[in-house]
């Protein structure tokens, strides 16, 4: 057998293994108490917090891989880790391990018939694969999210991020494995695209792909498997104030969305006004954006009110757009 056919198939037999073991302990994970998930949450927190100055050392290897390789400053910045970033990913995890058990909740209930009765309860998917782009400290969310929510997890993050998610993962799973050695499987890290590629084969063992990248990506996800997919890819980031807004909540909320974290995919990227307030609001976000730093461009209504670049007809992030409703 040629080298390249061996190597081929040990990967496909590895991912297959992989899954195998997610939908193993799949069962397991979505039979855990409420109290229990909090554990390794909160386990999860205290080896972050452990292991920060180890997360910072693997971060800055691939940030520096990074610039070498000619990444742009966006995504730089979101694969970026610091000290403040890891403070917020372990009270992300608190605050996950806070919250009510989503589990077991009736969502619905009707009568059908007499003494049929018919209900909606939450329950886990199962095992989900999750692919993402540069950011490392979504490893931290997605792997929080799917234990809270009783979930296998299979993480792709982007292959600029590989030491970063590694680190991340380890953490993940030797708290996982201090709760229960059996449920290690729980979270898993593939890493290149062709385990993706094979992943997509895998229906029988993977119940939901949310892949996030671009929409060609998400469309070849969607286009070449039978599971399920939760499929997003450009953002759709918008905020509207409405004619009857209050006036500052609603200047500190448009500059918040935009400067908070401008790399996010989630920071604004277009602002829509009512037209009844237009005149009284756009002077003065313009004042507070030009403090910021963020160019506004705006559509001709918005042009006549304050001096701003046009936006053309084909261009989709767009900042103050105004209703004409």
């Amino acid at each position: 057998m040629p080298l390249q056919k061996e190597v081929r198939n040990w990967e496909m037999g590895k991912t297959k293994e992989q899954a195998k073991i997610a939908n193993s302990v799949s069962s397991n994970i979505a039979s855990l108490h409420n109290k229990d998930k909090n554990k390794i949450l909160n386990l999860i927190a205290q080896g972050l917090e452990k292991n920060k100055s180890k997360i910072l050392k693997e971060n800055k290897i691939d940030v520096e891989e990074g610039k070498k390789s000619g990444l742009n400053k966006s995504i730089l910045k979101r694969l970026e880790l610091d000290s403040t970033k890891i403070n917020e990913m372990v009270k992300m995890v608190e605050s996950i391990a806070s919250l009510k058990d989503p589990i077991g909740k009736t969502i619905e209930a009707r009568l059908l018939d007499d003494r049929l009765e018919l209900y909606k309860v939450s329950t886990p998917i199962g095992v989900i694969c999750a692919i993402f782009e540069s950011r490392p400290d979504a490893v931290i969310q997605i792997a929080s999210l799917c234990i809270k929510s009783g979930n296998a997890v299979i993480l792709k993050g982007g292959s600029e991020a590989a030491k970063s998610n590694k680190i991340l993962i380890k953490i993940i799973q030797d708290a996982i494995s201090s709760f229960n050695k059996e449920l290690i499987g729980a979270v898993q890290l593939i890493e290149t695209r062709e385990e993706v590629v094979k992943i997509l084969e895998m229906d029988d063992e993977i119940d939901l792909i949310v892949p996030r990248g671009s929409n060609r990506f998400v469309k070849f996800i969607q286009e070449n498997t039978q599971i399920p997919v939760l499929g997003h890819s450009e953002g759709i980031c918008h905020v509207y104030v409405d004619k009857s807004a209050d006036e500052k909540k609603a200047c500190d909320i448009c500059v918040d969305a935009k400067i908070q974290y401008p790399a996010a995919c989630n920071a604004m990227e277009t602002l829509l006004i009512h037209k009844d307030i237009a005149n009284l609001l756009l002077p003065k976000l313009k004042q507070m954006y030009d403090k910021e730093g963020v160019e506004i461009r705006g559509c001709d209504e918005t042009r006549k009110i304050i001096d701003v670049k046009n936006v053309n007809d084909d261009e989709v992030k767009q900042v103050g757009e105004i209703l004409n409703a």
